[in-house]
């Protein structure tokens, strides 16, 4: 059985990942009214990931005999006036996620519960990826997305994105 407080924090972080996927939904939606359907799609794709951690967190909870409990996700409420905009956000998203991922960790480490340590490392790896994906996007746009063409090959690369279910095993 865990810990009280860690399953505590387990039942907000999927919260906070059903949000990220809201938050991403949103970026989808900017793009494709800005006719970037390539970042669009990229930014939908991110949000099934998003949707996939939350389920993650679920059955780990479930199969550890805690309740889950589904809270209200808030709507986002980024403004969003420029292309760089939802770019800049999610990073900074992504990093405040790493901040959770890690408290999470942290109050694992302190009761000694080396399951939940062993399920977050997946997540601790997962989320170095996104802020470098995050990262990268952001400089490719700063380099590329003044120029119509090289923004039309960029929009064109994120459209080739598919979804990959995690392989993280319960």
């Amino acid at each position: 059985m865990l810990k009280e407080n860690v399953a505590a924090l387990l039942n907000e972080q999927v919260n906070k990942e059903f949000y990220s996927a809201y938050l991403y939904l949103d970026f989808a939606n900017y793009y494709e009214d800005e006719g970037l359907k390539g970042f669009a799609n990229w930014y939908r794709v991110q949000a099934q990931e998003e949707r996939d951690h939350a389920m993650l967190m679920i059955q780990y909870l479930q199969n550890n005999d805690c309740k889950v409990t589904l809270e209200a996700i808030a709507k986002p409420d980024c403004v969003l006036n420029e292309r760089m905009d939802p770019l800049k956000e999610g990073y900074k998203h992504e990093q405040y996620v790493t901040s959770l991922i890690n408290n999470i960790y942290s109050a694992a480490y302190e009761e000694r519960d080396f399951r939940t340590m062993q399920f977050l490392d997946w997540f601790v790896k997962e989320q170095g990826e996104e802020e470098t994906n995050a990262s990268d996007l952001i400089k490719k746009m700063e380099l590329f997305g003044d120029d119509a063409k090289s923004l039309y090959m960029l929009d064109s690369e994120l459209a080739g994105r598919v979804y990959a279910a995690p392989s993280l095993t319960l």
